[in-house]
């Protein structure tokens, strides 16, 4: 298992939220060229906006 992956039951890569922040409350996620932006509210719950 790679640093920032979780075990998951699923049939797809399972990444920690907060890995992904690097701690922090947002990260930038690429797609195509398209930046998204990954957010962990206070209530704990993430938010993936373009």
């Amino acid at each position: 298992m790679t640093q920032g992956s979780v075990e998951s039951q699923a049939d797809y890569p399972a990444h920690d939220a907060r890995v992904l922040t690097g701690g922090g409350t947002c990260a930038a996620i690429v797609l195509d060229g398209t930046v998204y932006t990954l957010r962990i509210t206070r209530a704990g719950k993430l938010i993936l906006t373009k």
